[in-house]
C-alpha cells in the first residue's frame, strides 16, 4: 500500500488507479471492515489526526479530483466521509523528497514522458491534504522497499531541510 503525499496530478494512469483503489482499500481498513493491514505503516498519519476515516476520505477526494481533470471514472459516491477543506496532515520534506524519488524511478520505467516531466524537481508538488515541513524521512516508511541500503544511510542523505 502507497499513498503518496505527493499530489496525484504527478501520478501516471497506473499509479492513480493504484492510489484510488488502495485509498478505498484504507478507508476500508480505517472503518475495522478487514483482517488485514490493519497495522499498516502508511495509516498511522491518518490515524493520529482526530477523525482518520474523514481524513482518508478528503485524501481520495483529491484522487477523485484528478481523475475526474483526466475524464476518467471513478465513482467517488465510495468516499464515505470528509473532513474540513481546510484539515491539513504534516509531511515532511524529507519524506516528500524520498516519495519524489521513489515515484520518478517507478516513472522512469514505466511513463518515460511522465519523468521526464518531473525529473528536474527536488521535490514534487504535495497532494491538498498535506502541509510540509522541515524534516527528515517519517519514522513510518519503509525504506527497504526502495533500496537495500541501511535506514541510517538513508537518513544522512534526507537531513533537516
Amino acid at each position: 500500500m502507497r499513498l503518496w503525499s505527493i499530489h496525484p496530478r504527478c501520478l501516471d494512469r497506473q499509479g492513480l488507479l493504484a492510489l484510488w483503489r488502495e485509498g478505498l482499500l484504507a478507508q476500508k481498513v480505517l472503518t475495522g471492515k478487514t483482517k488485514g493491514y490493519k497495522f499498516h505503516p502508511q495509516l498511522i498519519r491518518f490515524r493520529e489526526g482526530s477523525s482518520p476515516l474523514a481524513l482518508i476520505g478528503s485524501y481520495l477526494h483529491h484522487v477523485a479530483e484528478e481523475a475526474k481533470r483526466r475524464e476518467y471514472t471513478f465513482d467517488d459516491s465510495k468516499i464515505l466521509k470528509r473532513a474540513s477543506p481546510r484539515t491539513r496532515i504534516a509531511v515532511s520534506r524529507g519524506q516528500l523528497k524520498y516519495e519524489t524519488e521513489h515515484l520518478l524511478k517507478k516513472l522512469n520505467n514505466r511513463t518515460p514522458p511522465l519523468y521526464k516531466m518531473w525529473a528536474r524537481k527536488s521535490i514534487l508538488p504535495t497532494h491538498p491534504l498535506f502541509r510540509s515541513f522541515a524534516g527528515g524521512i517519517a519514522a513510518w516508511e519503509k525504506i527497504t522497499k526502495v533500496t537495500d541500503r541501511p535506514r541510517s544511510q538513508i537518513m544522512r542523505r534526507y537531513p533537516e531541510l
